[in-house]
């Protein structure tokens, strides 16, 4: 009888050592939430990193994208957010500038913004404002004296398609008419070549990429680049002023020097990739590792370099810190994005 406990015991211990041994990824999926449509340029970075990601996680999952669209990512965000088990098999792409409309206290916002699980981002990029070559607006000073507004295209009030615009009127007085409800880039894309509207506000590295319908874009003149966000004049761009550049030519005051720093940080989170919060540790460590040797690989570097997609990783922890800076602001400064971004 002793004999047989002692044995049941051993088989139970080498049992337990055998499943302590299987990677928690052996055997299962990771489903990646793409807050944007199939064939944006969120998507296309989306759809690379999760190519490449399971390879350099033990027990090599398999990464599933499911796009899931509505209202600027807000609806991915929230899913993630309050939806997704917190078990590292839930990960999702949103738009950076989500965390205005949890300043300004949107209702729709289902999420603390800090609280994600930040596993790391593929490329920061600064923003630009496109409008018709064929519209009455040759230079953002126009935008400024126009006596109609030009119509911008956006998807909801967490893009940079409505942020930029908005941050325009506030700091330096430029008049846009921005009509929300897109789904995402390629709708908004249509609706500027329809003539729906005229302008679009969206990322450096998604203009010159070589992708239609922006190659066109270029080549043909259809479009004009009337301002650009970075500190520095980007060297394709020599020759479009940034809005710190005409802020300064208008004197604009320090309040909003302020905040045009805190809208802009949205460049430096760049395309974030989240998870829910409260997963354990140790797998967003994983996730974490391994998004940055995923996003370095030369066969992903190959690939989007074929595609002409810009990689500039950014790291979970620095998404993190950066996260939590974004959102500890003084109360002087949250009333002005109320005012700015608030309904």
């Amino acid at each position: 009888m002793k004999s047989m406990i002692i044995g049941l015991f051993l088989l139970l211990a080498w049992r337990s050592g055998m499943a302590a041994q299987t990677p928690f990824y052996q055997g299962k999926s990771i489903k990646h939430v793409v807050g944007s449509p199939a064939g944006s340029n969120y998507d296309m970075y989306g759809r690379l990193t999760a190519a490449y990601l399971g390879k350099y996680i033990s027990g090599n999952p398999e990464v599933v994208v499911q796009n899931m669209v509505g209202a600027g990512s807000m609806v991915a965000a929230n899913y993630i957010y309050r939806v997704a088990a917190p078990d590292g098999l839930t990960m999702g792409s949103i738009l950076p500038g989500l965390y205005f409309d949890q300043l300004v206290g949107r209702s729709e916002v289902q999420f603390d913004y800090a609280k994600f699980s930040w596993i790391g981002s593929t490329d920061r990029s600064n923003n630009l404002v496109i409008v018709r070559a064929d519209s009455p607006y040759k230079s953002i000073r126009d935008v400024r004296e126009a006596s109609q507004a030009p119509k911008c295209a956006a998807t909801g009030t967490g893009s940079v398609a409505y942020q930029i615009p908005r941050l325009l009127e506030e700091t330096i007085g430029a008049k846009f008419n921005i009509v929300t409800g897109y789904p995402g880039g390629p709708d908004m894309d249509l609706a500027v070549e329809r003539g729906e509207t005229q302008c679009r506000a969206f990322t450096h590295s998604a203009f010159f990429s070589r992708r239609e319908p922006y190659l066109s874009w270029r080549e043909k003149g259809f479009v004009r680049v009337l301002i650009q966000t970075g500190l520095k004049r980007d060297p394709r761009l020599p020759n479009v002023p940034t809005l710190y550049e005409i802020m300064d030519e208008l004197k604009a005051s320090e309040s909003s020097q302020r905040l045009a720093k805190l809208v802009l940080a949205s460049g430096d989170l760049g395309r974030p990739i989240v998870a829910p919060p409260g997963v354990p540790a140790e797998r967003i460590k994983i996730l974490r590792q391994a998004f940055m040797k995923a996003i370095n690989d030369p066969q992903l570097l190959a690939q989007a370099e074929k595609q002409n997609v810009e990689i500039e990783p950014t790291s979970g922890e620095e998404l993190e810190a950066l996260a939590k800076e974004v959102m500890a602001q003084p109360g002087e400064v949250v009333e002005r994005m109320k005012k700015l971004f608030g309904k």
